[in-house]
């Protein structure tokens, strides 16, 4: 919590919140991931200091591939040292890496079945976030689920103290998010056991074409 709390004060922008996010949230934002029978791939942007990753790493099995892309190095070290080395002890059978890169730079190419992001995408420009969702859908099986979540209310309760041009983007995040969802099917669930309280967004993406490759054909080997 308290390495949390030093880098939300450091860059609130980037992480979002003060306030790690809770079980309650993370079950929701990995529920789907823990009722697939079968090997699996899965990628998370943005872990910070592993409110999901260590409920991802619970659902994993042996040949598993679990990837996280995450910019902070701090959180990096510290998924890496706290997490990531005691799962491999436990299961050396299952692929499980940190990226320290931005996902619009990462060099990821692998079709992944679910995809949990932990970004705060009401603090960042629009272009931004289209251009994180294009990136992440790209990576991301045809029938695979990408997870995202976001804070119950805060655009309204911006609203009132915001600008025009923050207005404007608030107004383009809501049609931006719509446009997703006559593109993809969309599941919400809300989540009052968190501060504050939350909704799980879970999108699964299009089937447009016949996948080509079997969701698990990537190597089992740990690095």
């Amino acid at each position: 919590m308290l390495h949390f709390l030093q880098e939300a004060m450091r860059n609130i922008r980037a992480t979002g919140s003060v306030i790690p996010s809770s079980p309650a949230l993370a079950a929701a934002m990995t529920r789907v991931i823990s009722e697939h029978n079968g090997c699996k791939r899965v990628l998370e942007v943005g872990a910070g200091t592993g409110a999901f990753t260590g409920a991802i790493l619970h659902t994993l099995d042996a040949g598993d591939v679990f990837d996280i892309v995450e910019l902070n190095p701090s959180f990096c070290a510290h998924l890496e040292s706290k997490l990531l080395r005691p799962f491999r002890a436990r299961q050396p059978s299952a692929s499980a890496r940190v990226h320290q890169s931005a996902i619009e730079d990462s060099q990821l190419t692998n079709n992944y079945d679910f995809i949990v992001c932990g970004l705060p995408f009401n603090n960042f420009p629009l272009p931004l976030t289209e251009s994180i969702f294009a990136q992440m859908l790209d990576l991301l099986h045809p029938g695979g689920v990408l997870s995202f979540f976001e804070y119950i209310g805060v655009r309204a309760v911006k609203r009132p103290f915001a600008d025009r041009a923050q207005r404007d983007a608030m107004n383009g995040l809501e049609a931006f998010q719509a446009r997703m969802a006559r593109a993809h099917s969309v599941r919400r669930e809300m989540v009052m056991a968190n501060i504050p309280p939350a909704t799980a967004v879970h999108i699964t993406k299009a089937e447009k074409s016949p996948s080509t490759a079997s969701p698990c054909s990537a190597s089992t080997k740990t690095i």
